[in-house]
């Protein structure tokens, strides 16, 4: 299988697990409370969303910046071989503890194949590709083998190789050190952040409208509500489209090639 395949969702294939499996509580991401493994009052009996077309317009904009990285096909057709979660309680149970499990490990394959591409990467690549496919191999595995994965061991692991893989990736472009900094609803417009390290940064909020983020590692970025109207995030480092569907930018702000445009940006294309 293709990685790009395997690490992006394709709900046709999910018993819409994202759906059902995780809780979520009324705010300004969700319109209504709902218990884990209870299904979403708007999901279909054909695993479709009734207001997909409207979900932000109905208050449900954490579901339009979520993204399991293909966990939800891969625990629905590989690890459970097609079968219904609503055929037996046993298998719903068991599918909803591993979905989350499958979600973090398909997270750090993403994350490492990203690290993979990078030019000045190349001295860690042996090491980055050994614990991908260690990593893939997990997934593999049968639901019993998955519920006893320490997920925050492999998580220190490929963090480290990533962390080691973003200075490689900035060293031409020392930036400032903002890891796990909080910048919420901070005025940044303008700003030279080329190269900095913006590791798990809270964003929220923050005007880095016509900012300059060529190079910046945003692993982990909280860029909700973040302006980056006119910004430039071309060669940003680790930049994921969740984090994109989350932000505010418009048809100025410049995107990896790899990345789509937000449909609610101004000045995007609707498919």
């Amino acid at each position: 299988m293709s990685e790009q395949r395997e690490l992006r969702a394709d709900c046709a294939n999910c018993f819409a697990l994202c759906c059902v499996a995780p809780a979520f509580a009324a705010s300004v991401d969700f319109a209504i409370d709902k218990d884990a493994g209870r299904p979403c009052s708007n999901l279909r009996a054909d695993f479709r969303c009734g207001i997909h077309a409207d979900l932000r317009d109905k208050g449900f904009r954490g579901c339009t910046v979520y993204d399991c990285f293909g966990a939800g096909q891969q625990v629905s057709q590989h690890t459970f071989g097609g079968r219904d979660w609503r055929a037996d309680p046993d298998t719903a149970r068991r599918m909803f503890a591993v979905f989350p499990i499958m979600r973090d490990l398909h997270e750090l394959l993403w994350y490492l194949s990203e690290a993979l591409a990078l030019p000045p990467a190349r001295p860690l690549a042996d090491r980055l590709g050994r614990t991908r496919r260690e990593i893939e191999r997990l997934t593999e595995g049968d639901p019993d083998d998955l519920l006893k994965i320490d997920v925050d061991a492999w998580r220190r692991e490929a963090n480290a190789l990533l962390s080691r893989a973003s200075e490689l990736a900035r060293a031409g472009t020392p930036g400032h050190d903002h890891r796990g900094a909080d910048l919420m609803g901070r005025n940044l417009s303008g700003r030279d952040l080329r190269g900095a390290n913006l590791r798990g940064a809270r964003l929220i909020g923050a005007n880095l409208r016509d900012a300059d983020l060529a190079g910046a590692d945003l692993t982990g970025a909280d860029l909700r509500d973040a302006d980056v109207r006119g910004a430039d995030l071309g060669t940003s480092l680790f930049l994921t489209q969740a984090q994109l569907d989350a932000a505010k930018g418009d048809a100025g702000t410049r995107l990896p090639a790899t990345r789509v445009r937000p449909a609610h940006w101004p000045g995007a294309r609707v498919p």
